[in-house]
């Protein structure tokens, strides 16, 4: 009798049980957990998160033939740009390795399994975990009597790349800094300065994923985006003014150690932009000075800032936009040639670099946002392709000299191999509850997976 009701149960939910059983098995051996290693003595450098906690990453060691080949990889995750908004960051896991996994799944580029990741499933793998709110880019601190806040993004890299180096690190042959969103921004601040760690013999090279940030107006004709980098980039140039009207005023102890973002970015390209330095934090502007071959991966449609950048909440105050963010297949005529128009301007940002011998492109028409870690999307039967050839391709012909790899997607909605639905919680932080509501099927499955041998026995 009970083992009808289960039956029952089972059918209701759409599986079979041997089926809900053998899938359960085969997630757990396709999924790769990697432990969390925190930084030693990084404190004694001043290398710290936003609330003061050491910084970490995640290391899988390499095997055979590629023990001496390194992938670094940048967390993404957004930035905070004023004290209110770091302050609340710090106490998150974007801003605390105290709240972050301890276990971290590697997926995509990140596969230690040749059929889901070919080129670089035997190298030494490493997830950089993201806390510093400004792309790893910063290097000052604020403090008042009842605030302290840590932006040493700048000591971090420095920090996790000097733990790495005894561990292999310093004896690579190939290396490969990667990154995803504000992490794939973050290889723009960094991929000319990794190469004075490795060997001047090692192969280093460089890829964004849904990293390129556009400086772009919004719908409403605003620079929204221009204008949140540039309070992010003169956060500690503000600091320094706050620091002389306590002086002047007596409004609070204020300490603070006037080095910021602008110091670490590109010194070419912040003396062509003078007063407008701060510009040098969007790729685009950066780009035509990183000297280390680099590559671009990104949808024309990149749905972050679909959402955050050229169609903000501040920009459609009426929700005229609320639809066609949540399915392209709803947005209407104009709205879908508005887009069309944010596709040109990436791809008039992108012109110059199409011509470059050493660079690298992958720009589909997908609405998604980064790809590389995302195994249905990186390497798969039903992964995005141009040219039929997947992401993971494009990507390895490029770093290893086989062939073609500059791709460029025709127009939404010609792309076939799109999966083109938007999660509606995407370019967000998932909601605390999401677990919760997953469980609600998920956990009365396993635990009904994990009974039924017993009650067939």
């Amino acid at each position: 009798m009970m083992m009808s009701a289960l039956w029952v149960v089972l059918m209701l939910l759409g599986v079979t049980p041997w089926r809900s059983i053998h899938c359960l098995e085969v997630k757990q051996e396709k999924r790769l957990l990697v432990a969390m290693t925190l930084v030693p003595h990084a404190g004694s450098t001043g290398a710290v998160c936003l609330d003061g906690s050491p910084p970490a990453y995640h290391l899988h060691e390499g095997l055979g033939s590629g023990a001496r080949n390194w992938l670094l990889q940048f967390e993404g995750g957004g930035w905070c740009n004023d004290v209110a908004s770091c302050a609340a960051r710090s106490k998150t896991r974007r801003g605390s390795t105290r709240y972050m996994n301890k276990l971290e799944v590697f997926s995509g580029i990140l596969s230690n399994d040749s059929t889901a990741n070919p080129d670089f499933y035997d190298w030494n793998r490493v997830k950089l975990r993201y806390c510093d709110g400004a792309s790893f880019g910063g290097d000052s601190e604020f403090l008042n009597s009842t605030t302290a806040l840590y932006f040493r993004g700048q000591r971090i890299w420095k920090a996790i790349v000097l733990d790495l180096l005894p561990k292999g690190l310093i004896q690579a042959d190939k290396v490969l800094l990667s990154g995803c969103s504000a992490g794939g921004l973050a290889t723009f601040l960094h991929c000319d300065d990794l190469t004075r760690f490795v060997p001047e013999t090692a192969t280093v090279k460089c890829i964004s994923d849904a990293g390129f940030f556009l400086d772009v107006r919004d719908v409403s004709g605003q620079y929204t985006i221009r204008s949140f980098f540039s309070s992010l980039v003169s956060l500690q140039v503000r600091f320094l003014l706050l620091f002389v009207l306590s002086l002047t005023f007596r409004f609070a102890k204020l300490d603070v150690v006037p080095q910021g973002v602008q110091k670490n970015l590109n010194p070419n390209c912040t003396s062509s932009y003078g007063l407008f330095a701060y510009q040098c934090f969007f790729p685009q502007h950066a780009l035509s000075y990183i000297r280390t071959p680099y590559f671009i991966l990104n949808s024309a449609y990149d749905v972050y800032q679909f959402h955050h950048i050229f169609v903000p909440p501040s920009a459609d105050p009426r929700g005229r936009w609320y639809s066609c963010k949540l399915n392209p297949m709803a947005c209407s005529p104009i709205q879908i040639a508005i887009l069309q128009g944010f596709r040109n301007e990436m791809l008039e940002a992108l012109e110059s670099f199409e011509g470059s011998q050493n660079g690298g492109l992958f720009i589909n028409s997908c609405f998604t946002h980064c790809q590389s870690e995302l195994q249905e999307a990186w390497f798969g039967p039903s992964s995005p392709r141009l040219h039929n050839k997947t992401i993971a391709e494009v990507v390895g012909d490029w770093y290893f000299g086989r062939g073609m790899a500059k791709e460029v997607d025709c127009p939404y909605p010609c792309d076939s191999t799109c999966d083109d639905l938007i999660p509606s919680n995407q370019g967000r932080e998932v909601p605390s509850t999401t677990p919760l509501r997953i469980c609600t099927i998920g956990c009365p499955l396993f635990v009904i997976c994990l009974l039924l041998p017993l009650m067939i026995i």
